[in-house]
């Protein structure tokens, strides 16, 4: 899990960078919750979501907003923020740059933030949002939402509660031409606490069956990239 720092928009930014052995494995970008309420790149469900797309064989990274960590800048409510996660998938596909998918997953703040990013960059095929704060921010930008995608959320979420995610994922499940997910981790709040197993399990089920459709859709892409090691 080497560390790495990249140039982003305001300055240098500090992440965590796993390269897959799989040749032109597909890339994943992971984001964490509001800088301003402790979030950072090492937050137990970014961290738990890094794993999860490490198993499936991803090249993964997860990496410090602007001003976290060793991360330069000032927090931006969220228009900065999302420029740095532009620099750092502009960053993983110099690396990768025949990565044969690209995802993104976020947690709360950083669920918000990777659904913007989805929206201004095509090559983005999948996604996985965790508690995405559909209470505090405006979601109505996914209009079409363009990838299919699994939404997570905690049935005893008293920060964003649990009606308003469900009413995201349902509008969102009325588009053509996309899937999106939606399951709900019982008794879980919103940082998931002793809930992060199951949290883990539905994601990495997520990401085994989205795999092994793409596999089957495209027969020539290696069987390592679609099933975890």
């Amino acid at each position: 899990m080497p560390e790495v720092i990249f140039n982003g928009p305001d300055g240098r930014l500090e992440g965590r960078y796993h390269h897959s052995k799989v040749t032109n494995a597909p890339i994943a970008l992971l984001l964490h919750p509001h800088p301003q309420h402790g979030g950072t790149m090492n937050n137990k469900v970014v961290y738990a979501l890094y794993n999860a797309f490490v198993k499936r064989g991803f090249s993964t990274l997860r990496f410090n907003f602007r001003g976290v960590g060793r991360s330069q800048g000032k927090f931006d409510n969220g228009q900065g923020e999302l420029s740095d996660a532009a620099s750092a998938l502009d960053w993983m596909q110099t690396y990768n740059p025949n990565a044969q998918a690209c995802w993104v997953g976020g947690f709360s703040f950083g669920a918000w933030i990777g659904m913007q990013l989805l929206m201004r960059r095509p090559e983005i095929d999948g996604f996985v949002s965790v508690a995405p704060p559909a209470n505090a921010y405006d979601f109505t930008f996914l209009a079409p939402c363009p990838s299919s995608g699994l939404i997570v959320h905690g049935t005893a979420d008293d920060a964003v509660p649990e009606a308003s995610v469900a009413k995201l994922a349902a509008k969102l499940g009325t588009q053509k031409n996309i899937r999106v997910k939606y399951r709900t981790v019982e008794g879980a709040n919103h940082f998931f606490g002793s809930h992060l197993d199951p949290l883990t399990e539905m994601v990495d089920q997520y990401l085994g069956e989205s795999l092994a459709e793409a596999a089957a859709n495209r027969p020539g892409l290696p069987p390592a990239a679609v099933a975890a090691p």
